[in-house]
């Protein structure tokens, strides 16, 4: 009875361990998803015109033809009006895009168009059509174009929002000129941001994606666009598992606008903002290190006419909880100018919530700058020698407003938190310093063995806040 007991379980063993390649290659098979999707992914070829024997085209950043004929010769131009005698070839350049509507209408990248002079769209099925460029926006990376034609397959949007990390995602596109190249991979993290735009939070996966997969599709098992795929990151330019995609979600807004519109607006609240460390949220009456810092608040912008001030942390905005300050950008540029929108912020422990009407991105304001005259002020307790403003120095610093300059740092903490000479203290904690009066006052009512907040005006212009705890003494 035991052995045949054994027996039966030896052999239910097998069979499981002999289904299990079977089962794993059902989880990673996306031949229907494949099947059904590439029939709308189409490869995009640009061609910038060059130029015949005798011709010459004026580069961006040349000089223009009015210089005069000497300095023409100077910096070994050809003579006015003249070109290279042996002309300038075609320049031709290309990437990925898909349809998303049956009358024709395109989504690709923007850098994958600009500067064409030509673009050229082939379909799947091979045929071949000069494309219209509807609209572009540069700051999302997305462009439309228009081919003349009826009947076509297209892709939905998905909703990238609810995209999981871990979740399997496929790329199709054109690297290297491959059409209808299919790639698999995981997501690997959402929200990334990179410093030229800041306004789209990208997906970033493990998928394979190279030269010429720019503006295809990123799409899900279920068949839908979460993502146009649009740049990777790479020490020798191919593919290391570090792809990024623009959010479906964004892309959307930008073609809704160019569609209605012809451009792209952008909401603008008119905010410098920085992370928030241990340190800093101590300082600042947070419970945990979350949200954006506010380091500055343009003068006549949306968030000084809504009530935020520096040394607000943004907790949610437009009921999207900010966990890391870098969600901010994304949010905030996804509102239409004009609309009024909640903003939840900590102001040194207390929650408040402000309603602010967002502007346009391009309608950024001037800032304003004050005057000091000359005083001095020895080291303190938090180790800082300062100094009052004068006109000129106040003048090279690019006008701070207020504030105070440092001359020694003393204090080891402060040192190691970033704090310089030369720098000039605008606030204290929740406190502002608009002259030397003010700082002596601040500095004689602070905590001692409590974590110190100073938003720092820095020698190249930029603001931002500091935080560390000052050495008590013996």
């Amino acid at each position: 009875m035991f052995n045949k007991t054994l027996a039966g379980v030896i052999l239910m063993i097998g069979l499981l361990v002999a289904q299990i390649p079977q089962a794993l290659a059902a989880l990673a098979d996306f031949t229907d998803l494949v099947e059904q999707s590439i029939p709308a992914v189409v490869n995009v070829e640009t061609i910038r015109f060059g130029t015949r024997p005798g011709e010459r085209r004026q580069q961006r950043g040349e000089m223009p033809d009015d210089v005069p004929e000497m300095f023409r010769r100077f910096f070994d131009l050809p003579p006015f009006g003249e070109g290279s005698p042996r002309g300038q070839p075609d320049r031709r350049g290309g990437g990925s895009g898909f349809i998303i509507s049956e009358d024709g209408l395109i989504v690709t990248n923007h850098h994958v168009i600009e500067n064409a002079d030509q673009v050229v769209v082939r379909l799947a099925d091979r045929r071949e059509f000069e494309a219209e460029i509807v609209g572009s926006d540069p700051e999302a990376d997305v462009a439309l174009l228009r081919i003349p034609a009826e009947g076509l397959p297209t892709l939905e949007f998905g909703d990238s929002r609810d995209l999981r990390v871990g979740e399997w995602v496929i790329g199709i596109g054109s690297p290297f000129s491959f059409e209808q190249t299919v790639t698999a991979g995981i997501v690997s993290a959402k929200g990334r941001t990179q410093q030229r735009q800041q306004y789209v939070p990208f997906i970033q996966t493990d998928v394979a994606i190279n030269r010429g997969n720019s503006g295809g599709p990123l799409i899900r098992t279920d068949g839908t666009v979460v993502g146009i795929n649009s740049w990777i990151l790479s020490s020798g330019g191919g593919n290391i598992g570090l792809s990024f995609s623009i959010p479906i979600e964004v892309a959307q807004n930008s073609i809704d606008q160019l569609l209605e519109f012809g451009r792209v607006s952008r909401g603008f609240l008119g905010v410098g903002i920085e992370i928030i460390t241990r340190e800093k949220a101590d300082a600042l009456g947070l419970d945990r290190p979350a949200g954006a810092l506010v380091n500055r608040v343009e003068p006549d912008s949306a968030a000084a006419r809504g009530g935020i001030e520096v040394g607000d942390v943004i907790v949610s905005f437009n009921e999207q909880p900010i966990d890391v300050f870098s969600e901010l950008p994304p949010l905030v540029g996804m509102v239409r100018p004009g609309t009024e929108v909640p903003v939840v912020i900590s102001r040194w422990g207390e929650r408040l919530t402000k309603q602010v009407t967002i502007k346009q991105l391009d309608d950024e304001p001037t800032r304003v700058a004050a005057e000091e005259g000359p005083d001095r002020e020895p080291s303190n307790v938090l180790g800082l020698a300062v100094e009052a403003l004068d006109s000129e120095t106040r003048q090279r610093l690019g006008n701070p407003e207020g504030g105070v300059l440092i001359t020694e740092v003393e204090s080891d903490n402060a040192h190691r938190a970033g704090v310089r000479s030369g720098q000039v203290i605008l606030m204290i904690n929740n406190q502002s310093v608009s002259g030397m009066d003010d700082f002596r006052t601040i500095v004689e009512d602070l905590p001692e063995g409590r974590s110190v907040a100073l938003l720092l005006h820095r020698q190249d212009g930029s603001t931002s806040f500091v935080a560390f705890t000052p050495e008590v003494a013996d």
